[in-house]
């Protein structure tokens, strides 16, 4: 089955913003793709593919001021316990799946935190992800947090995406039902 799923986590129970992750699965592997800091140690497995500094460029030159995008086959989001309605099958398109992959090294590296794009949002894990369904072709403008949640980072991941040249594949439509 190749599917692309987003998990979506909020730091405790009772918090409001949720950072978001993507499972992957292509051809029976299953990958997932995720922002992190730079110095912990939940990736261990080398698949770092991007990166970018923390709050500032200056400091990003320090690793506890950097993130990495991991793109772990038969990865974990360590945190996915906390998922909050999670996960969302968003397509079962293999090719937009495969984009998903392909482009996840090619993420803008600007600072996590910080709108160097003028985005009118801040940079961060939502922006990921966001950024890489848009540019995938995936149809992102019915896709909102939890309940009573909210995503910083996302319109400008996808602000970003819309700015630079759009996927060759058409939008994934939604099913009859909302279901993705």
């Amino acid at each position: 089955m190749k599917t692309v799923r987003v998990d979506v986590t909020g730091a405790v129970p009772s918090s409001v913003d949720h950072h978001s992750a993507l499972e992957v699965t292509v051809d029976g592997n299953r990958y997932v793709i995720e922002m992190t800091p730079a110095w912990g140690g939940a990736h261990d497995t080398g698949a770092v593919v991007a990166g970018g500094p923390v709050g500032s460029r200056a400091l990003g030159r320090f690793r506890a001021f950097r993130y990495e995008i991991h793109l772990d086959r038969i990865g974990v989001i360590p945190d996915v316990e906390l998922a909050v309605d999670s996960p969302r099958r968003l397509s079962n398109d293999g090719e937009r799946a495969q984009r998903v992959l392909d482009l996840a090294a090619t993420f803008p590296a600007a600072t996590w935190g910080r709108d160097e794009f003028g985005a009118g949002d801040m940079w961060n894990s939502n922006s990921l992800t966001a950024w890489l369904l848009t540019q995938s072709g995936h149809a992102v403008d019915d896709i909102t947090p939890p309940a009573g949640g909210r995503t910083p980072g996302w319109s400008a991941g996808v602000v970003v995406a819309n700015r630079q040249a759009p996927s060759e594949l058409p939008p994934v439509q939604r099913r009859p039902g909302g279901v993705w």
